[in-house]
């Protein structure tokens, strides 16, 4: 992945209907050898889709929380992990080292509705317990820009 692969997906990732004419110009090539770099990044796993942003307070969904799922010594992990994806309320789940076995986002209405998940959550077995972090508010998310680390970039350096 070069300079020019990195450009295109940060643009791809601002607005996903930007056109390989669009494009093209904003790395100085044609559209059709854009199309072939976009079609090379898509076969290679690393655009794995498109979708549409969306704001969820304005779909209802302006409290989120970040919960870190502890299970019990006997929990099987992909029956919690099958419950924790039946939850419409789960956004997000990440499986983790540390304490916590998940770190799982959730969105929802209000708090007592938080609270009736985190209620849900408690009976799924081989969940022991969670501990719940409300989300303030969202400075960034889907930070990802294809950039390497600042380590690696300075280690690349001659």
């Amino acid at each position: 992945m070069d300079d020019v692969d990195r450009a295109l997906i940060e643009a791809l990732r601002a607005n996903a209907r930007t056109s390989y004419a669009e494009l093209g110009r904003l790395v100085e090539m044609s559209g059709p050898s854009v199309a072939e770099r976009v079609q090379r990044l898509e076969q290679a796993g690393v655009i794995t889709g498109y979708h549409a942003a969306v704001d969820p307070p304005a779909l209802g969904l302006p409290v989120a929380a970040l919960v870190g799922v502890h299970l019990s010594d006997n929990a099987d992990q992909d029956e919690v992990t099958d419950a924790l994806a039946a939850l419409d309320e789960v956004e997000d789940c990440w499986f983790v080292a540390g304490d916590e076995s998940f770190l799982i986002k959730v969105r929802v209405a209000d708090v007592s509705e938080l609270e009736a998940t985190l209620s849900r959550l408690r009976q799924v077995p081989g969940i022991s317990r969670t501990r719940t972090t409300v989300v303030l508010s969202t400075k960034w998310e889907n930070r990802a820009s294809g950039q390497p680390a600042a380590s690696e970039a300075s280690s690349s350096r001659p």
